[in-house]
Formats: C-alpha cells, sequence, structure tokens
C-alpha cells in the first residue's frame, strides 16, 4: 500500500489531504498508510486500487497537476459530477469509461 500511495502522490499530484478526502479518513491516517503501520480497511484497499488504476490511466495523458484538477473538475461526461466522489462511491466504472474515450482519442 505505501507503494500505491507514493505513486498515486506521484503521477496524479494527489497529497495526504488529498487521499483522506476521498477516502474519508483523516490526514493522520494516510500517513500511518504510507509508513506502514496500519493497513487500511478491504473497502478503503478497494478505492484506493480504484485511484491508483485511475491515476495511472490519466496519466498517460495529463502531468501531476493536470490529473489533479481533472479528478476533482466536475465532468458533463460524468453528468456534472467530481471523478473524486465517483471513485468515493465505489462507481470508478464511470470514471473509467471516460477515460477510455481518452484512449479513443475523444479528448475531454
Amino acid at each position: 500500500m505505501p507503494r500505491f500511495l507514493a505513486e498515486i502522490g506521484e503521477a496524479g499530484g494527489l497529497k495526504g489531504t488529498d487521499i483522506a478526502n476521498i477516502m474519508d479518513v483523516s490526514k493522520a491516517t494516510v500517513s500511518r498508510w504510507r509508513a506502514g503501520d496500519i493497513k487500511p480497511q478491504p473497502r478503503n484497499e478497494l478505492i484506493l486500487s480504484d485511484l491508483h488504476y485511475i491515476v495511472t490511466r490519466l496519466s498517460d495523458y495529463y502531468s501531476a497537476d493536470e490529473i489533479r484538477t481533472w479528478l476533482y473538475a466536475r465532468h458533463s461526461q460524468l453528468n456534472g459530477e467530481r471523478a473524486i466522489d465517483l471513485i468515493h462511491q465505489d462507481r470508478a466504472i464511470e470514471v473509467l469509461k471516460v477515460i477510455d474515450r481518452l484512449d479513443n482519442e475523444v479528448f475531454l
């Protein structure tokens, strides 16, 4: 898990506070995950896994700062919702469908 968190931070420009907000946990909890002191609950592991996958996919198209902005922005392709909210709600598949459009050169 520490590696996932480091990669999310480097590739996606997300700080501990961002991850804490997406996961609905404290920043201290994220710090303990990073240090390997504790492991996330299974649901949070799934959300982090989805976030990592999405950040990795977006890094093919955007810089870290752009990814962070993309995750926080409201998207018409997501019915005006924000990707970070959908990831938190276990609706990452909807975000991935938008990213699939990037793969098909339908830029957003």
